[in-house]
């Protein structure tokens, strides 16, 4: 199981809008090609997007076909939401994906 940090930022009542935002690291022993990474990619980020209404990316470590680097971005009216909605992107992802390990995950809550 991957550590997760939530970074806070200076939280507020009167704020109307959070945006939660995600960077999570999945690790691909058994893929050798950046064409076997990018029909990862595709299939993670579309199984997601079907699942959640959150965005996701590809947004590091592109020419490295051993690691996949995701952004994932929610924006709700409460915080508690945006942290629950992509903690449950991130179980998601572990448990769907058996050929990738899911390693360092960071996540943010800014209120805007």
């Amino acid at each position: 199981m991957a550590s997760r940090a939530v970074l806070f930022h200076n939280e507020s009542t009167d704020m109307a809008m959070h945006v939660g935002v995600a960077r999570v690291a999945l690790r691909l022993a058994e893929n050798s090609s950046l064409k076997g990474k990018r029909m990862v990619v595709k299939s993670v980020a579309q199984r997601v997007r079907n699942r959640f209404n959150i965005g996701i990316a590809e947004v590091d470590t592109q020419d490295a076909w051993e690691v996949i680097t995701l952004g994932i971005v929610c924006v709700s009216d409460d915080p508690r939401h945006a942290n629950e909605m992509l903690s449950k992107v991130v179980d998601f992802i572990e448990s769907e994906r058996l050929d990738a390990e899911v390693g360092a995950v960071e996540m943010e809550l800014i209120p805007v």
